[in-house]
């Protein structure tokens, strides 16, 4: 099922992933953790520079820096039947500044935030160490089936 993307660039990059690998990766996550694998659900991916992550990171979270990637679920009000999931936004800098300082290749950590920006979408969490371990195990299995290595070992 390919599920509906809204792919919003507001900020100058090269070497971003195609519209394609955007979609798999969305795909790959939300068959892995949806009841209804036929299910179409829409979503947007915005991709930000550091500037506009840090004013959203402060506003919703408190936190006065930049980072990886935001998750915001829509709620459906009730009565209304819609499948959208919410927004994420992904911080190009710090993703591939992420990306070298681990010693990943860029496109497999795109591929991680996407994932798990997605899960978090459909109410995953990693607050806990317990809800961590769950969320970690699904990331790892998705990645796996899409060949790429598990990113939380130790590069």
């Amino acid at each position: 099922m390919a599920h509906v993307i809204d792919l919003q660039i507001a900020c100058e990059q090269i070497e971003l992933p195609t519209k394609a690998q955007f979609q798999l990766w969305v795909d790959s996550a939300l068959a892995e953790v949806t009841s209804e694998p036929e299910q179409e659900f829409e979503l947007t991916i915005r991709l930000v520079n550091s500037a506009e992550s840090q004013q959203l990171n402060n506003q919703y979270r408190g936190k006065d820096k930049p980072t990886n990637v935001l998750s915001f679920p829509f709620e459906v009000p009730d009565g209304i039947e819609l499948n959208l999931l919410g927004d994420l936004i992904i911080c190009i800098e710090v993703m591939k500044q992420e990306a070298q300082v681990q010693n990943k290749a860029l496109f497999d950590h795109w591929a991680h935030l996407v994932i798990h920006g997605c899960l978090h979408l459909v109410g995953f969490d990693h607050i806990s160490d317990s809800e961590a371990v769950e969320m970690e195990s699904i990331e790892i299995a998705i990645l796996e089936k899409l060949g790429i290595n598990n990113p939380y070992l130790e590069q």
